[in-house]
C-alpha cells in the first residue's frame, strides 16, 4: 500500500531523483558499506519473506536515516521479501519489484501473502476447505488482498482473511516460495 494515487506520479519522479542522487553518493563510498552481510546480522537465509509491523514504515534509498524516503508503506501486515541485510537495516523488495531499506525493527516474521497480484482480470482465487482441488469452496478472495499464513505443504497454504480460513494454491501467493514448506 502506498500514498494516494494522485501523487503517485510526483513521488515517482522525485523518488528517480533521489535515487539518482543517492547512487551518485553511494558510488564515492566504500564498496563494503552496502556488502551483503548476510550470517552476520540475524543469521537467518537470505532472501526470506516478513511483514511490515507497524502501519507506517518508510522505505528509504540507502541503509541509514540520512537517506531519503522512496516510499510510504501504509499497512500492517504487508508482505516484503529482504534480499539484503546491512546493521540493523533490510533491503526489501515489494510485490511490485520496488526495492529500498527498511529498518530491521520495523519488520517482523509473521508471515502474510498477497493473492494472486499478477491476476490483471481480477479473476476471485478460490479457498477451499481442504487441500484438495476437489474440496469444497469456502471463499473467493480477491487478487491483492494480503492474508495471513498458517501453514504451507505440497503445493497449498492455509491462509486466513477477513476471520475466514482455508487452503489456498500456493503459487496463487505473492509471499511464499514455490514448494516452501511452512508451520507457524
Amino acid at each position: 500500500m502506498r500514498t494516494q494515487p494522485a501523487v503517485k506520479g510526483a513521488l515517482r519522479l522525485f523518488s528517480r531523483i533521489v535515487s539518482g542522487l543517492a547512487f551518485a553518493a553511494a558510488s564515492i563510498l566504500p564498496a563494503a558499506a552496502f556488502a551483503n552481510s548476510a550470517g552476520i546480522n540475524s543469521g537467518l537465509p537470505l532472501p526470506r519473506f516478513v511483514s511490515l509491523k507497524s502501519s507506517r514504515v518508510n522505505m528509504r534509498v540507502g541503509p541509514g536515516p540520512e537517506y531519503q524516503v522512496e516510499w510510504l508503506y501504509l499497512r500492517r501486515g504487508f508482505p516484503v521479501e529482504i534480499i539484503q541485510e546491512y546493521d540493523n537495516w533490510r533491503k526489501v523488495r515489494d510485490v511490485e519489484g520496488n526495492e529500498g531499506w527498511i529498518l530491521g525493527a520495523l519488520l517482523s516474521g509473521e508471515r502474510t501473502a498477497i493473492v494472486a497480484p499478477w491476476n490483471e482480470k481480477n479473476n476471485l482465487v478460490e479457498m477451499r476447505s481442504d487441500p484438495q482441488a476437489t474440496n469444497a469452496i469456502v471463499a473467493h478472495v480477491e487478487p491483492g488482498a494480503v492474508t495471513s499464513i498458517k501453514s504451507c505443504r505440497e503445493s497449498w497454504c492455509r491462509v486466513e482473511a477477513q476471520g475466514v480460513s482455508g487452503f489456498v494454491r500456493q503459487n496463487q501467493l505473492w509471499g511464499v516460495y514455490p514448494d516452501e514448506a511452512l508451520n507457524n
